[in-house]
């Protein structure tokens, strides 16, 4: 599973690496790809995130870092079922090492129904996740016309009349959707956007 980034831009593009990884790369941002080598299959990646946050283990955000690093600081394929289990123990230990409970509860399977590695790796080699995977991405194509990644929503929720009745006072503002990797002033200025249109509203 996977492909050799090398062997993936010679057949996709008919050039080397090297031009398209600089297309990518702002060490200003951390995007360093100091060493990527594979262009996964990121079917099982999106079934690791998934078994994470609905088993309490880590963060969606955290989970995408520690996948980025993976695949592009250290030149590992995460489709790879015993690279994904590695990911996955990593997030674990980072909420272990910050909370001694938080250990206690994982080791000895409570309050976290299932997250020990046995059984991620269990659920990632059957794919069990596959089938929600797919109609999260089935959703995000219909709905915001998602057609590769990164992808980015931005929404925020508008204040209005507070005489109101509670189920009326607050509505969610039309998301905001952009394609392709991006600077942190992109974010910052969407940010302010938003924050200047709430207050003018």
């Amino acid at each position: 599973m996977g492909e050799p980034l090398e062997d993936y831009c010679q057949r996709r593009f008919g050039g080397a690496v090297g031009g398209r990884i600089d297309m990518f790369r702002s060490e200003a941002d951390g995007a360093r790809f100091s060493d990527w080598k594979w262009w996964p299959n990121t079917s099982k990646a999106h079934q690791l995130v998934q078994y994470c946050e609905s088993n309490g283990i880590s963060s969606t955000d955290r989970v995408n870092a520690l996948l980025f690093q993976a695949e592009y600081e250290r030149g590992e394929n995460i489709s790879l079922v015993d690279v994904l289990v590695r990911v996955g123990q990593e997030a674990k230990d980072e909420i272990s090492s910050s909370s001694s409970s938080n250990d206690n509860e994982i080791e000895n399977g409570n309050g976290n129904g299932g997250s020990n590695m046995d059984d991620l790796k269990r659920y990632l080699t059957k794919d069990e996740g596959k089938a929600q995977v797919e109609r999260d991405i089935a959703h995000g194509r219909q709905q915001y016309g998602i057609s590769g990644v990164p992808y980015f929503i931005v929404s925020a929720d508008e204040q209005v009349d507070s005489s109101k009745s509670s189920s009326s006072r607050r509505r969610q503002r039309r998301p905001t959707g952009f394609s392709g990797a991006q600077a942190s002033e992109t974010f910052l200025e969407l940010f302010e956007e938003i924050e200047e249109q709430q207050q003018n509203s």
